[in-house]
């Protein structure tokens, strides 16, 4: 069984920082592509960041400069540092990570999401 807890999610001013956490356990063999994806009110869930196992990141195009995906790997665990945020970054922030288990079966996990707040 594998799991994925996010963390550090909370209300912030505009122009303020967050950083978010994932971590994954369970009965993991490796793990390829992490990422974050978040979902606004009334929005469909969309990518904001992605790394792979050899730490290659991709952005959307509304974070780019401002959030940072990170991981290490020795923790099984993801990050996401959120600089000069704006109130239109309010969402809930998921994890998602392509893992293969002990197993040897690989699936895309998720978080459970954490909320993001940004005011005005």
């Amino acid at each position: 069984q594998v799991q994925l807890v996010e963390s550090g999610g909370g209300l912030v001013q505009a122009g303020g920082s967050l950083r978010l956490t994932c971590a994954a356990s369970g009965n993991i063999l490796s793990i390829n592509r992490m990422a974050w994806y978040r979902q606004a009110p009334g929005k469909q869930r969309e990518l904001a960041a992605t790394t792979t196992s050899v730490g290659s990141t991709i952005y959307a195009d509304s974070v780019k400069g401002r959030f940072t995906i990170s991981r290490d790997n020795a923790k099984n665990t993801v990050y996401l540092q959120m600089n000069s945020l704006k109130p239109e970054d309010t969402a809930v922030y998921y994890c998602s990570a392509d893992i293969r288990t002990i197993a040897g079966i690989s699936t895309r996990y998720w978080g459970q999401g954490t909320q993001v707040t940004v005011s005005s």
